[in-house]
């Protein structure tokens, strides 16, 4: 089925630094326009974001600092962009929580107008996890065509979800995993609780709320505050009051004890988690 368009649509979708928009950049936008007669046109552009790209980024859309050394900055490209972009209602997959904040961050540095408010927005993710909610009743839906009956009692909830996890078997068994950094995990939904265990885990927790994360190299980093994504080590160096902040705080007890753990480690203490 075709859009049926009123002025034109431009799906876009941005590769940066990071995903902060307010310190990180973007490197990489590519726009596909479709017009209300239906032709398509699509444009990418390379840009220099006038900062390192980090090495973990790099591993995810393969753009080094060398591939955009010599391609415009945001700033030389944002008339072009805005150009575009005019009279276009907006598209993309996740667009309101990252692409569309991102941009609109750049063009405002950039001293461009790129005013969004007369614009429609449409951001596809949303649709599909409304239409294909990511809950229990869901699932249960989408694996057996039916409404859960008594969803929301947990003797009809834990029967329910026991059928999801079989009919994942069956659908999936055979099925391989290729994860955000293109790398091919082989068939990890198999009949064996601790590969069911390891590919359900969402991250390498810390703590159980995922307030502090394994990193790449294995040490413990904050996933929330001023100091995200920085080791609780390094931070404790720079900041030891931050730890008696954190103890302080409103935060689950095991998520403190992590903590005290972690300093005690670096005092040369230990304690069992």
């Amino acid at each position: 089925m075709n859009l049926n368009l009123k002025r034109p649509v431009a799906f876009f979708d941005l590769e940066t630094t990071g995903l902060n928009p307010v310190h990180d950049r973007i490197i990489e936008i590519s726009i596909l326009k479709i017009d209300v007669n239906g032709f398509e046109e699509q444009k990418s552009w390379r840009i220099n974001p006038g900062i390192p790209i980090p090495p973990s980024t790099t591993e995810l859309h393969g753009i080094t600092d060398a591939d955009v050394a010599d391609c415009p900055t945001f700033k030389q490209l944002a008339p072009t962009l805005s150009s575009y972009f005019f009279n276009c209602d907006l598209a993309g997959y996740n667009i309101l929580k990252f692409d569309l904040p991102f941009i609109v961050e750049e063009f405002m540095r950039a001293e461009v107008d790129f005013d969004v408010r007369n614009r429609n927005v449409i951001d596809v993710m949303n649709i599909f996890m409304k239409m294909e909610p990511r809950t229990l009743r869901g699932a249960y839906r989408f694996f057996f065509n039916k409404d859960l009956e008594n969803a929301h009692s947990a003797s009809a909830d834990t029967s329910a979800t026991y059928e999801v996890l079989c009919a994942m078997l069956d659908k999936y068994q055979n099925r391989d995993f290729v994860d955000n950094k293109g790398t091919v995990i082989k068939q990890p939904v198999s009949n064996d609780v601790h590969a069911l265990a390891v590919f359900s885990a969402h991250h390498q927790n810390a703590d159980l709320m995922g307030q502090i994360v394994y990193d790449e190299f294995g040490r413990e980093v904050f996933k929330f505050g001023k100091y995200k994504d920085m080791p609780v080590e390094d931070v404790f160096r720079k900041e030891p009051q931050y730890y008696d902040w954190i103890m302080r705080s409103d935060f689950p007890q095991y998520t403190k004890k992590i903590i005290t753990g972690i300093k005690l480690r670096m005092s040369g203490k230990n304690i069992k988690y």
